[in-house]
């Protein structure tokens, strides 16, 4: 490159700085400049931008941001918040010098600590938008709120470190493989300890720990004698069993979400900031920032057998990928097959393990097809009342919210990424999204197993038949477009009888 071709390339850079800079005073100057109404006593304490003492950077530098002004002693927000609230940032603004992150960098200390915290010595340096948390940051809100917990709490790790080790894998510094969580994430107070003793809000966004767990119907199948007590993986004859689960927050890295979903960049920030009610205004103002933690569900593992032979090419493993359905999980909902489907992948996963392989449920929290209860209830009213048929079983979904289903799985095989699973012996689930998403990712699918036909509720054969004809994996008939009229559930007449 010519010595001409770089000077030119290094000014127009400088004054793409210069515009940013220009535009974000600018903004900063619109956001000053607005009257708030007089009546509304909380936009009147948005009142104007200033220095204030004690805010700078280490270089004297201080974020340009609205101010609540001082109104009296006994003002309970001055109590709780003494600094300046920061609506939003620009790239290369006054004060603002994001912590490197690297995303796919092979060692935590190359890639650098996921850092999203708005504490005033922390604020300066985030490279994440979001929250820790992510969706519980609401009832953390509401705990300072009322008091119950101080704005600036920084938890106490000690003794917190999980119980096994989850070693690394190649596919951790592939950045095409995990987009969607932090790989190092389970060990942030160990890899960034010197961070955080320097005072730095850094906290993991996953955790493990080990449990016994007691499942009624298991307990069942040891009475009688569908699974044997080993003393290692199915504890004692009341059924207790031995599990290593994994809980994970989502940190999704955007240009990488962007691209295994086909969609820009730019729309898909665009995307987050509208439907969340502009909750994330840096969506937009900070493309530099390219870590998002978003409030959603996250998912957690739990582990049958050895958690380190998972990434063994030579031992058999069984997997069960579930989405959650409290209806049914829990409460024991008959409309659908869910918590048959889960108990029965427990089953295979824990006779897997007590065989020499691994047994490995991922459970995500998707409810109602990441739709949400209220949808999901709504849906379940229309198809009730309008002939509960498993031909119209989608076109009741499509009224209500727009699609069939918004569980879109791409984002699904990181985890199975991070436990270094590169090979699934048996794959318990008849879902044709997950199954083709695995496969995508690189995973090997050696067997796919339908749920029993003993398992499935009358109530849900609308929902069985209408998802094999609509591609589900099935060993049996798949239903025609006669068959699927005739396939009709309970209706409101028969719920009390």
């Amino acid at each position: 490159m010519s010595e001409a071709v770089l000077s030119q390339i290094l000014t127009s850079l400088a004054d793409l700085k210069a515009t940013q800079q220009l535009l974000a005073d600018k903004v900063d100057k619109i956001q000053a400049d607005t009257v708030p109404s007089k009546d509304d006593h909380l936009l009147r304490k948005v009142a104007h931008y200033h220095n204030s003492p004690g805010q700078s950077d280490s270089d004297g530098d201080t974020i340009v941001s609205p101010t609540f002004a001082n109104e009296s002693s006994e003002d309970v927000t001055a109590t709780v918040y003494t600094d300046k609230p920061v609506i939003t940032t620009y790239p290369g603004q006054k004060g603002v010098k994001p912590s490197k992150l690297n995303w796919g960098e092979a060692t935590p200390q190359a890639r650098g600590p996921i850092i999203v915290s708005r504490l005033a010595n922390s604020i300066n340096v985030r490279n994440a938008i979001g929250a820790y948390g992510g969706p519980y940051s609401i009832y953390r809100s509401l705990a300072v709120a009322m008091g119950d917990l101080p704005a600036n709490h920084k938890p106490n790790f000690e003794h917190t470190q999980p119980p096994i080790t989850i070693h690394q894998q190649p596919q951790w510094s592939d950045p095409s493989k995990i987009v969607s969580m932090d790989p190092f994430g389970h060990l942030t107070s160990q890899y960034y300890k010197a961070e955080i003793d320097k005072g730095l809000d850094i906290r993991p966004s996953i955790a493990i720990t080990r449990a016994h767990m007691i499942v009624p119907e298991l307990q069942a199948e040891v009475n009688n004698g569908g699974l044997k007590v080993d003393g290692k993986v199915m504890v004692n004859e009341a059924g207790e069993l031995n599990v290593h689960k994994a809980a994970v927050d989502p940190v999704w890295y955007l240009p990488g979400v962007a691209a295994r979903l086909n969609v820009e960049e730019d729309l898909l920030r665009r995307a987050l900031f509208e439907n969340t009610g502009g909750m994330y205004p840096e969506l937009i103002t900070r493309p530099d920032l390219k870590v998002f933690l978003p409030p959603i569900g996250g998912l957690t593992c739990y582990i049958f057998g050895n958690h380190e032979l998972l990434a063994d090419p030579n031992t058999r493993v069984t997997v069960r990928v579930h989405d959650e359905c409290n209806g049914s999980d829990v409460f024991g909902s008959d409309i659908c097959t869910c918590r048959p489907y889960l108990v029965y992948g427990m089953k295979e996963c824990i006779k897997e393990a007590q065989n020499g392989g691994v047994g490995l449920i991922i459970y995500f929290r998707k409810e109602g097809r990441a739709l949400g209860e209220v949808t999901k209830y709504l849906v379940y009213n229309a198809r009730k009342r309008g002939g509960d048929s498993a031909a119209k079983y989608f076109q009741r979904t499509e009224n209500v919210a727009g699609v069939k289903d918004m569980r879109f799985q791409a984002l699904m095989p990181d985890v199975l990424h991070w436990l270094g699973v590169t090979k699934i012996d048996r794959f318990m689930s008849m879902s044709n999204m997950k199954h083709d998403a695995i496969i995508d990712a690189g995973i090997k699918i050696l067997e796919r197993v339908p749920i029993p036909d003993d398992l499935i509720p009358p109530d849900s054969k609308v929902e069985m038949d209408a998802k094999i004809a609509a591609g589900y994996f099935t060993t049996g008939h798949i239903p025609d477009a006669e068959e699927l009229c005739r396939t009709v559930g309970r209706g409101w007449q028969e719920f009390h009888q």
